[in-house]
């Protein structure tokens, strides 16, 4: 939720722009990053973050940064930064990102995440920036006079209220969009909480800007460590409004795996049934899988090295899986994409079901061990108070642990168990255009490597759509100039992703606030399958006949095949140049397991119901469910676990 402009005072303003411009500082011909109004773009990201605490952090390294005090302590020189010559603060950045000292890494990493994404997604004064201009990308679509109107009747807070029903579900994505309607088509009174806004295709415009701050979570933004940065839908739908379309089932591997950790329907037909049942609502076909350039590219490489290759199963009907395709992680402006505001939370509706949207639920109600409702507030500070028999957490694996420790559970493994499918990603640059922002998101993977130990754990590989600043996040910054002419290869670009599935976890804790803080670092075997992973998306790039690869370490680990060192040399130097914080840009786009479902109260947070186990009324039905990671996009084993939770909570209740 917004909370107002970010106050910078004159000075702190002043250092912003001095960190902006140094970051990007443009070329002459494109114009540095405090001309088209980066800082302030940069400042509104970090008025959005929910975390007075972190907003604070912010002003106070803006106060520190120009300080001699401050030089001591990011580059351990006393000179400040402002009285150096531009190429000396570039320098003083790059020995950042290499400092030995992780704080230093970690604080270079996030400054340049700001930097560089604000200045990429910026419009400028004119609406339309002439850095997309100099890299040959067009800018948003613009919004569609023909939308239909919105499909849901939403309410909002306006002024304190209690309200009564049968079961409050909290959050409206995968998880509890699915509840809703199962419950609601059970004849049961719902209501749904959701904490982000209702927007529909009429409100999609194909922008960056306008995608990230109003569809995406603020914060947390990266892992306490700064290992990786955290992206999670926050809107109406949640994931499913702005995820790649993805729709694999759990594998039957990773049922059996779940099924020996005490819920055993994972393994049987319940889960099976539910796996077809959400399957066939949101229209899983193979028949918009068009290849992109970028898929084509992953096909040729694959297929030259004798690779697992295979198209993907999609969420999809009528898609045009073309330059609409390639924006739709900001929203599809077509209505193609089958999220749950378009399937499941229309069927809760259309059964009753209220949908409550800008509300934060801020703690379960618990009298006598037994859930009575929730207490959520509004953007104004009004309170709602819903009363209800039962409650469904559904707000996803951050929001869901710490929803339950603000209302007093007390199981030690709320939180633990945490995975989040470490990723990175391999720039391959062709002779010919890809315009890597074109074409359908996700129409082939490759899982040559996803059993690399013999029990399952491994790496898929991906391809995605590369708008500008989705790009950046697996770039690497050696200095402006270096980072623009890099970033004019765009049209070229045809990044390959790499997902882990993580054996080992992490965990989410809550602050003094009552936020979510997520720690994570990954463990020996983890790191060694996603190296792994970077050299076996490498050698695909080399096969698909990429002039130049190289990876998101900032060391700048790359090479050109035939002219500039070798596969060998690269995967020595990404090695040698590590994966611990600061060093290699990571990411975690699918979050599960901090509240797993299990059969003993002892290794899990949930019993076989997805109930809690300190309140049977109280059922969790998102992805923290998962008692281990499901190594392929999570959405549909999340709809099935919710669809399965769901159904016990509604015969169970009558």
């Amino acid at each position: 939720m917004a909370h107002g402009p970010m106050e910078l005072s004159e000075r702190q303003a002043g250092v912003l722009r001095l960190i902006c411009d140094t970051f990007a500082p443009g070329d002459g011909a494109v114009p540095a990053a405090s001309a088209l109004g980066v800082p302030e773009v940069v400042a509104g990201l970090v008025a959005g973050n929910p975390r007075p605490a972190e907003r604070q952090t912010f002003l106070r390294l803006l106060d520190l940064w120009d300080t001699r005090l401050g030089g001591l302590a990011l580059t351990g020189s006393p000179r400040t930064f402002s009285s150096r010559s531009p190429a000396d603060r570039e320098a003083v950045l790059v020995a950042m990102s290499q400092s030995r000292l992780p704080l230093r890494r970690t604080a270079f990493s996030a400054l340049k995440g700001a930097a560089t994404l604000g200045y990429y997604l910026a419009p400028g004064p004119t609406g339309h920036s002439p850095v997309w201009d100099a890299i040959g990308y067009p800018g948003p679509l613009g919004t569609r006079a023909d939308a239909p109107p919105p499909l849901l009747a939403v309410q909002r807070v306006t002024a304190d209220a209690t309200i009564d029903c049968d079961v409050v579900v909290v959050g409206s994505g995968s998880g509890g969009g699915t509840a809703a309607a199962v419950l609601a088509g059970a004849g049961l009174d719902v209501v749904v909480l959701e904490r982000g806004e209702y927007y529909d295709d009429a409100d999609f415009d194909g922008g960056e800007l306008s995608g990230l701050s109003r569809l995406y979570a603020s914060g947390p933004t990266a892992t306490a460590e700064g290992q990786l940065s955290l992206l999670e839908g926050a809107c109406l739908g949640g994931g499913t409004v702005v995820n790649w379309t993805t729709s694999f089932a759990t594998p039957d591997h990773v049922r059996e795996e779940w099924a020996a950790l005490g819920a055993h329907q994972f393994a049987g037909d319940e889960y099976a049934a539910a796996l077809a049942t959400v399957t066939d609502r949101l229209g899983v076909n193979r028949d918009h899988n068009l290849a992109s350039a970028r898929d084509e590219a992953l096909e040729r490489g694959a297929k030259a090295l004798g690779w697992h290759v295979d198209s993907m199963p999609r969420n999809v009907r009528g898609c045009d899986q073309g330059i609409d395709c390639g924006r739709c992680g900001y929203g599809c402006r077509l209505g193609a994409k089958q999220s749950t505001t378009k399937t499941w939370l229309t069927d809760a509706a259309a059964n009753g079901a209220r949908i409550h949207v800008g509300v934060s639920a801020r703690r379960v109600l618990v009298e006598a061990g037994r859930a009575t409702g929730v207490e959520a507030v509004g953007p104004d500070g009004h309170t709602l108070t819903v009363r209800a028999r039962a409650v469904v957490a559904a707000g996803g694996s951050l929001q869901t642990p710490a929803l339950l420790r603000r209302s007093g559970l007390t199981n030690p493994n709320i939180g633990r168990h945490l995975r989040l499918h470490p990723a990175t990603a391999v720039w391959a640059l062709y002779p010919e255009v890809v315009n890597p922002w074109e074409g359908t998101l996700q129409a082939r993977y490759c899982d040559e490597h996803a059993d690399l130990d013999g029990e399952g754990y491994g790496v898929i590989y991906e391809t995605g759509p590369s708008n500008p600043a989705s790009a950046l996040a697996f770039l690497n910054w050696r200095g402006g100039r270096q980072h623009l002419d890099m970033m004019r290869q765009l049209p070229h670009a045809g990044v390959i992703g790499v997902i882990t599935r993580d054996r080992d976890s992490g965990r989410v804790e809550v602050g003094k606030d009552g936020e979510p803080v997520v720690r994570y670092r990954l463990s020996a075997r983890d790191r060694e399958h996603l190296h792994h992973g970077v050299v076996g998306a490498a050698r695909l790039a080399e096969a698909a006949g990429a002039h130049t690869v190289f990876s998101g370490h900032q060391s700048g680990a790359g090479f050109e095949p035939g002219r500039r060192g070798t596969l060998e040399s690269f995967a020595a130097e990404a090695l040698a140049s590590g994966y611990d914080p600061g060093r290699c840009a990571m990411a975690a786009l699918h979050l599960m397991g901090s509240v797993r479902m299990g059969g003993d109260p002892g290794d899990s947070a949930l019993d076989p119901d997805g109930a809690t186990w300190e309140v049977p009324n109280l059922v969790v039905a998102d992805a923290s469910t998962f008692p281990t990671s499901s190594g392929v996009n999570p959405m549909i084993s999340v709809q099935a676990i919710a669809h399965m939770n769901a159904t016990r909570l509604a015969a169970r209740l009558g």
